[in-house]
């Protein structure tokens, strides 16, 4: 009895291995040349996210922009890949910036050529219609790299300024008799100083992040996330001012020494859980009207 075989032809490269794919070796090479030029930034930066608290919510950033691009997976799998030359130009100007950084000490702009040169790969590699899939995730990763000191200066002193007067004028409402001057509270009890460390920056920093992270997760429409984005910046400033308050009443009231040490670090978490529960209100209360001018109420 014969047997007869008949061998059915295999498509190219449906069976070929992953790793065995030119594509997989180009895109690992690349990665393992980003990873290598980044390395001692990166590595320098942790350290920072690490030992400044004004800026160790950028541990969440960057595994937040990731669980967005895994989230949407599938919708990105199904984007069309239209490499485009245009990106060029991008990976060329951040290798420039990444140059000017590291040779003029500029941690900044080291750092942020990072996020040029992944926005300048994924147009070149992927297109402009993929780019504008991660613009959220990508525009998210700037929250990870700290304010320039310069800039940082120019925007902690005025919050200084702020939460002091909003202090000395709330401090009288209650009793406690106020000299303020410039940043010094003076109190009949003992001058309360509101340093750098308690100009709210380090608050307003990470309640801005949380909200955006809160508002991409729990809501849909674009214009209450602005709306929330934004309504964290006074939020933080009036939080701030009424740590500032309670500690007045702490030390008028009961005991200077109380004005440091648990009771401060204690006070600066109490506030920012009320923040987060005022934004959460807001986010109600802005929903409800959105829903009634659906509703055409």
């Amino acid at each position: 009895m014969t047997v007869l075989v008949q061998s059915v032809p295999v498509p190219n490269g449906t069976l070929t291995p992953v790793w065995r794919r030119p594509i997989a070796w180009r895109t690992v090479a690349l990665l393992a040349l980003v990873a290598w030029l980044y390395a001692p930034i990166l590595l320098r930066l942790s350290l920072q996210w690490r030992s400044d608290p004004n800026f160790s919510h950028g541990f969440f950033v960057p595994l937040f922009s990731l669980f967005v691009v895994w989230q949407d997976r599938q919708r990105l799998g199904a984007i069309r890949r239209r490499p485009s030359n245009w990106g060029i130009p991008l990976i060329l100007i951040s290798l420039s910036m990444l140059i000017l950084g590291v040779m003029g000490s500029e941690l900044f702009l080291s750092r942020f050529s990072l996020l040029l040169l992944i926005t300048g790969l994924v147009i070149f590699f992927l297109g402009w219609e993929f780019f504008r899939a991660l613009l959220f995730p990508l525009a998210f990763l700037v929250l990870m790299i700290p304010i320039p000191t310069i800039l940082f200066n120019q925007i902690t002193f005025p919050l200084q300024i702020l939460a002091s007067k909003l202090s000395a004028w709330f401090l009288p409402l209650l009793g406690v008799p106020v000299l303020r001057e410039g940043n010094i509270i003076n109190l009949p009890a003992m001058p309360l100083e509101v340093a750098d460390a308690c100009s709210g920056i380090r608050s307003l920093m990470t309640l801005t992040t949380l909200t955006i992270m809160y508002g991409y997760l729990l809501e849909r429409r674009v214009l209450v996330r602005v709306l929330l984005a934004i309504a964290a910046i006074p939020i933080a400033v009036i939080a701030n001012g009424f740590r500032i308050v309670g500690t007045g009443l702490l030390v008028q009231y009961w005991d200077p020494d109380k004005a440091q040490g648990f009771f401060h670090e204690f006070s600066g978490w109490l506030i920012f859980v009320v923040s987060l529960f005022m934004l959460f209100f807001l986010h109600r209360f802005t929903t409800a009207v959105f829903h009634r001018r659906e509703a055409g109420e």
